[in-house]
């Protein structure tokens, strides 16, 4: 029996990196800045630090509070981000979080809840940290233009979130929006996420101007109003450590790889 589980699971997710290859363009920028060579002027190597030790060392949270990728590490986040391993990996997560969810007893009154962050884990900002100004995180990060990129309304959808969202709902758990975005583009998320296939949800939380403290704070306290209103936080997936720390995560969580940037 345990081995025909096994064999389910590796079916599912070998499905699943099958929808994966039909929505690759959708993570792609059309203008990548040219990445950083290894060499300086003189022809000397580069000293390079382990890149993937580096970022396995952030996923799991053990390099906390960092402020921007090594700037010897900019080639290797953009060539992941950008290529298969990336979105595999983000297969691979939700291929464990709908396992996870099928295992739910539901219950019938509409209370049984996923917390969906935004950023990099329902629309991707790829196309804007693609740019020669922002290089993958390796360029100290700039509120304004991050705001004139958000309010163009472009952000494509990561692929293998939009499919845990449409599983979901298809099992009868409503989603929940709870993003650090600011409250003035709320029309303009609303009809970006709408764009690329996010249609249904039972909030969608965004920050205010009187929502201070850290981002953990921020949505340790928007998920209790959300218990305190009765609902139940079955589920929870985000990009960073601070949307899944804190009070009321939810009965499971689950991470997406994000190298490019910290929040805490």
């Amino acid at each position: 029996m345990k081995c025909n589980n096994k064999m389910k699971f590796i079916l599912f997710f070998l499905l699943i990196s099958i929808a994966a290859k039909s929505s690759q363009a959708d993570l792609i920028p059309n203008q990548i800045h040219p990445l950083h060579p290894k060499t300086g002027s003189s022809g000397s190597h580069v000293p390079q630090i382990n890149c993937l030790s580096w970022r396995l060392a952030v996923e799991t949270n053990n390099i906390q509070d960092w402020t921007s990728v090594p700037l010897q590490c900019e080639d290797y986040v953009g060539h992941y981000m950008l290529g298969k391993q990336y979105r595999d990996d983000c297969y691979n997560i939700v291929a464990a979080a709908i396992q996870y969810a099928k295992s739910l007893k539901i219950g019938k009154d509409g209370k049984d809840v996923w917390v969906f962050d935004i950023d990099e884990t329902t629309l991707s900002n790829l196309p804007y940290y693609a740019r020669s100004d922002v290089a993958f995180g390796s360029i100290k990060y700039n509120d304004t233009t991050f705001d004139e990129w958000t309010r163009e309304g472009k952000a494509p959808t990561v692929p293998a979130a939009l499919f845990l969202y449409n599983t979901l709902l298809s099992m009868g758990i409503k989603p929940v929006f709870i993003s650090g975005t600011k409250e003035e583009f709320r029309q303009i998320r609303i009809t970006n996420l709408n764009k690329v296939g996010y249609h249904s949800w039972i909030r969608l939380i965004l920050k205010g101007v009187n929502d201070t403290g850290s981002s953990m704070k921020y949505k340790s306290k928007k998920r209790a109003e959300l218990v305190k209103d009765g609902y139940r936080i079955v589920g929870n997936i985000g990009d960073q450590w601070s949307d899944l720390l804190g009070d009321y995560v939810g009965q499971r969580t689950f991470k997406l790889p994000d190298p490019m940037y910290y929040i805490a």
